[in-house]
């Protein structure tokens, strides 16, 4: 039996994509938390890219997503790097802090109770 050694793959490929880092996810994960909670949205996708990491959130799992929230590292000393994106295309928000820019998610949660 002619045995090989296992084949190490080279760690460049994966330091050339845009990912979000832990406290980036932990405030998104915090948001899509409690909008699972409330019935909102039942389930989400990542994506990371050369220029852009994704978080899709869906309402169901076979639709486009209802918001895409991106981060572009390359705009981070423009617009800001952080982008929340509607279903449509439009951009609800951008800016420098992440937390800021997910507030236009938030202001879903808020509903008249009777």
């Amino acid at each position: 039996m002619n045995m090989q050694p296992p084949t190490s793959f080279p760690a460049q490929g994966l330091t050339d994509r845009v990912s979000f880092d832990r406290n980036e996810l932990g405030i998104i994960l915090t948001l899509y938390g409690q909008m699972v909670a409330a019935g909102e949205w039942r389930d989400y996708g990542m994506s990371f890219l050369r220029e852009v990491a994704v978080f899709s959130i869906f309402r169901r799992a076979a639709e486009h997503p209802l918001y895409n929230i991106e981060k572009r590292p390359r705009l981070r000393d423009r617009q800001g790097q952080y982008s929340v994106i509607g279903m449509d295309g439009r951009i609800l928000k951008r800016g420098h802090d992440l937390k800021t820019v997910l507030r236009v998610l938030e202001k879903k949660l808020i509903r008249i109770v009777e």
